[in-house]
């Protein structure tokens, strides 16, 4: 039989995953993208093509896009996420929500007493703090987000290691703003980026924002971390692909 004749093949299913996007709608679809590649990495050889794929049901609610002004929305939010989370619940093993403003609801999530296990964000992050050790970083995301307040999802991450304020916050909201609005290919998003990274002392910097993993190739000495690609990493994990090195 070819190599490419896989009729003969025995499909083996595996845990099926969910996705919830809309905040925005690109940051599911980038989550999905991440869990793509990491399975065919972790497969390797092993890797026959479309049927090793992990199986991924996705739901994408565009209500959930006036998460960036949270104090304001916050029942009409958690409403619509809900919704969301009721639609794959009993549907897949694990879920995540690919928006790190609405891992903000985590504990509401949890006391639904859901059949399918969700994977949060700031669950996932503390994890690979003290798995690699890290000490000090500079957290960047949305208003909300980074300000660690009673808004952030990582509100108790200064519990766990040294964070660096934001330098200009503002600036950094304005410029997730922009991303969802003209794509991470306008000119001089990149640039704008990138200065604010040069004011950054610390030496990691968590992308806590599904919209800033997507201005690639940036000129910076920072180890940027993308918690989108920890999140994706812990998802596939619970598909039964194990990566060699956890």
């Amino acid at each position: 039989m070819s190599t490419t004749d896989l009729s003969g093949v025995r499909y083996q299913a595996r845990p099926r995953l969910g996705i919830i996007t809309g905040s925005g709608p690109e940051a599911g679809m980038d989550m999905w993208a991440k869990l793509l590649v990491e399975n065919r990495r972790r497969l390797g050889p092993a890797f026959r093509g479309d049927i090793d794929a992990p199986a991924v049901r996705l739901v994408s609610e565009p209500e959930l896009g006036l998460s960036m002004e949270l104090e304001k929305t916050e029942e009409q939010v958690w409403q619509a996420l809900r919704d969301a989370i009721y639609a794959l619940d009993g549907q897949v093993a694990a879920f995540a929500i690919a928006c790190n403003t609405l891992n903000l609801f985590s504990e509401r999530i949890l006391d639904l007493q859901l059949q399918s296990e969700f994977v949060s964000f700031q669950g996932v992050l503390e994890h690979w703090i003290h798995r690699s050790g890290t000490r000090q970083l500079c957290l960047l995301g949305g208003r909300q987000v980074s300000a660690l307040g009673s808004w952030s999802p990582y509100r108790h991450l200064p519990q766990v290691v040294a964070c660096e304020a934001v330098p200009d916050a503002e600036a950094l909201h304005q410029l997730i703003y922009d991303i969802k609005a003209h794509g991470a290919g306008y000119p001089g998003l990149k640039a704008r980026f990138e200065a604010l990274l040069a004011q950054i002392e610390a030496g990691t910097v968590l992308l806590a924002c599904t919209e800033l993993p997507l201005l690639t190739s940036l000129n910076t000495d920072k180890a940027l971390v993308d918690v989108t690609q920890l999140v994706a990493q812990a998802l596939l994990d619970r598909s039964g692909v194990i990566a060699t090195e956890n």
